[in-house]
């Protein structure tokens, strides 16, 4: 009997123990959308697309474990849904794949005419414009397969077709480029996911044509020919080119007529987030018309006594948010800034808190829903993130922040919403740096300093303004508004100037490894979604995962896809460029991925002893690049490919060379060939061995990569021509 009382106390001491781990932990509701977000990675992580069986399969387990959870409504069901929303994440992705996948250029297609009808226009400044063309055809395309969309920079000066017409020019047209090195940004995905599978520059002047019979507008070109409008006058009107674009790109999202030194200090003082229209944007748009009316109805006792003013005035905000949406041409971000914004109103007309994480996991979950190709996008990423750190803060920091602002404090008030914009910035800023550091291979050092005021200057001053500017644009009365906005937006560009002129402004990232930016989120989500103390076991996968970015890649030659640039490594760890003048944003991206300044070229370097360390020497034929005793020959003419494969490893040749000359050559030869098909190289020399690494491991294993079924391949040389 005493065993039993004994053992019956200890499971009794035991029972609350488990409660109070288990009663902090996440809800099943929250948990749903990061396993949706699981499954999209999963499928994003395959080296080949996965077998439509398998994807049907992931799609009916979804269905039947979904429905069988919400049946049975019982406890243990919560682990049935969040497999469930596992698996729909993955069959979602790879489904979305296959309804947009579409073919791509792959080789070069030489000046020729092409027609095609304009379904988007977008200035990029200074009298310069490129349209996305659909429907495109043209004698150089005739028996291949055509890319359902191009995009095409205009001549300068020439001015912008309406969006609906018709056109013929004379272009270029090349396929969308791969990642610049193994790891890097995919910009021939990020084009694929939007349509568009081949990028060109006019040689000559546009001309208006009698539209295809079978072709059509789209539906949402009187809105865009209205944005496009509206941007142009807001320029026109504003006192300034720089503050003009920037007020054309805050109300109408046409951001690329910006100058590009102005866009810098943005990005130097951590404030480029203000040009993206996102979250911030939609949301001071839809509370300066919540709170505006709310005080007009409030004005009137009748009204304010009687009725539900404030359900109204957030009814009210919700039909602005959408307006402005549309107006902006509701990119991906905005769509889901307008989704989040829309729930957080709805919450108020059903008298709930606005400010729940729940709210924002049914936003993320429906954005990945519709559009999951998003998760891997730094503008999901990003802004999820900030609203994630943001709500989470909010809830436990409300009541002190509240107590603080009804303290019989002088400027009690003033010093809790100084408080919160500080609290607000501080968060924002951790919790968006390491999709900064993982994207963009930068942070901003004194973004919180210039969120501090810019961003109140934006919601206070510079976004009620430019609403007003839109309300009285059609009646000719902007001119003050308009003036008034403008001032605004100057002081910003004066004060993101003055941050990013101080000392170290911008802290240099060597690349983020995956695993750790993986550990980052998951401590972060660890973090927010806990509720009770155990949620600083988050710390413990947050902190190891910050030494991830400690060294750059080590990899001792980069060769470019498109064969124009090959850079080496020299004693000092520093990157060497064949050429500075060429491939200037592959050079660029290379750079910043290692955390260095711009690169110098061998000429430039000869001689010195950072380059006489590792052994490079060059006459007309090329270079010899040597490291660890591995000889890597770079041929600049043909003469030289015989010498090379008897001298050296590893021969790379800016052209397409004949089979049978690389089955003689006992050298490893890395010719255009073998770029186009496996893209940019980047090769290891180690004394043991060397590595070899291409942005595409395994060719036309993924829809978006060269080789897939269907892709087009225009204009590639013969292989008797390329005989050396």
């Amino acid at each position: 009997m005493a065993s039993a009382l004994t053992a019956d106390g200890a499971a009794a001491r035991r029972e609350p123990r488990r409660t109070t781990w288990l009663a902090g932990r996440p809800s099943a509701g929250l948990l749903l959308p990061v396993a949706l977000a699981i499954g999209i990675a999963v499928y994003a992580g395959l080296d080949r697309e996965p077998a439509i069986l398998l994807i049907w399969g992931a799609a009916g387990f979804a269905v039947l474990a979904g429905g069988a959870a919400l049946w049975w409504r019982r406890r243990g069901t919560a682990g049935l849904l969040i497999a469930a929303a596992l698996a729909c994440g993955f069959a979602g992705a790879a489904l979305e794949t296959r309804l947009v996948a579409a073919p791509m250029l792959d080789w070069r297609v030489s000046a020729g005419p092409v027609t095609g009808q304009v379904r988007a226009v977008q200035p990029l400044g200074q009298g310069a414009y490129r349209v996305v063309l659909t429907g495109i055809a043209g004698p150089r395309l005739a028996g291949r397969p055509i890319p359902d969309a191009v995009r095409v920079r205009l001549v300068s000066g020439d001015g912008a077709p309406p969006i609906g017409s018709a056109i013929r020019v004379r272009a270029v047209l090349t396929p969308p480029s791969g990642p610049a090195e193994p790891g890097a940004f995919d910009f021939r995905r990020y084009l694929f996911y939007r349509g568009i599978g081949g990028l060109g520059f006019a040689v000559g002047h546009w001309q208006a044509v009698d539209p295809d019979p079978a072709g059509s507008a789209p539906l949402t070109a009187p809105l865009d020919r209205l944005r496009l409008e509206i941007a142009a006058t807001i320029r026109d009107r504003a006192d300034g080119q720089a503050v003009g674009a920037v007020a054309a790109a805050l109300l109408t999202g046409e951001r690329r007529a910006v100058p590009e030194a102005v866009m810098e200090a943005l990005r130097a003082s951590g404030l480029a987030h203000l040009m993206a229209i996102s979250g911030l944007h939609v949301g001071l748009m839809a509370g300066t018309v919540f709170f505006a009316l709310r005080l007009a109805l409030a004005a009137v006792p009748g009204l304010a006594l009687r009725y539900p003013i404030k359900k109204w005035a957030a009814a009210a905000a919700i039909v602005a948010a959408f307006v402005y949406t549309a107006l902006v041409g509701a990119p991906v971000p905005t769509q889901r800034a307008f989704v989040m914004t829309g729930l957080a109103l709805t919450a108020i007309l059903l008298d709930r808190s606005p400010f729940s994480l729940r709210l924002v996991a049914w936003a993320a979950a429906l954005v990945l829903l519709i559009a999951p190709h998003s998760l891997l996008e730094p503008s999901f990423q990003m802004s999820f993130a900030a609203v994630i750190g943001l709500v989470a803060a909010f809830e436990r920091l409300q009541q002190p922040l509240t107590r603080l602002s009804h303290r019989d404090l002088p400027m009690a008030g003033i010093l809790a919403y100084l408080g919160a914009v500080l609290l607000t910035t501080l968060v924002a800023t951790l919790a968006t740096a390491p999709f900064a550091a993982y994207h963009f291979n930068r942070i901003a050092l004194y973004g919180l300093l210039g969120n501090l005021v810019a961003v109140p200057l934006t919601a206070l001053w510079i976004m009620p303004w430019g609403l007003v500017v839109l309300v009285t644009l059609p009646l000719g009365l902007s001119a003050l508004p308009l003036a008034a906005m403008t001032g605004g937006i100057g002081v910003l560009i004066d004060w993101a100037g003055w941050i990013a002129g101080l000392p170290g402004a911008m802290l240099g990232v060597p690349a983020v490894p995956v695993w750790s930016l993986l550990a980052m989120v998951a401590g972060g989500l660890w973090l927010c979604l806990w509720r009770d103390r155990l949620r600083w076991l988050g710390l413990l996968v947050v902190l190891p995962a910050l030494a991830g970015p400690a060294s750059p890649p080590a990899h001792d030659v980069l060769i470019s896809e498109d064969t124009r640039l090959v850079a080496v490594r020299d004693a000092a760890g520093q990157l060497r460029l064949s050429s500075t003048r060429r491939g200037r944003f592959v050079a660029e991206q290379w750079s910043e991925r290692r955390a260095q300044g711009p690169a110098a070229s061998w000429a430039d370097g000869l001689g010195d002893p950072g380059l006489e360390g590792v052994g490079l020497g060059c006459d007309a034929l090329g270079c010899v690049y040597t490291r660890n005793g591995w000889r890597v020959a770079v041929a600049a003419a043909r003469a030289a490919l015989d010498d090379d494969c008897r001298h050296a490893d590893i021969v790379i040749a800016p052209f397409f060379l004949d089979d049978r000359f690389t089955d003689r050559c006992p050298a490893l030869v890395i010719d255009r060939g073998t770029l186009a098909d496996d893209g940019a190289h980047a090769l290891t020399l180690a004394p043991a061995g060397i590595a070899v690494d291409t942005s595409i491991a395994d060719a036309g294993g993924r829809p978006w990569n060269r080789g897939w079924p269907g892709f087009a391949e225009i204009e590639r040389p013969g292989a008797a021509a390329a005989q050396p």
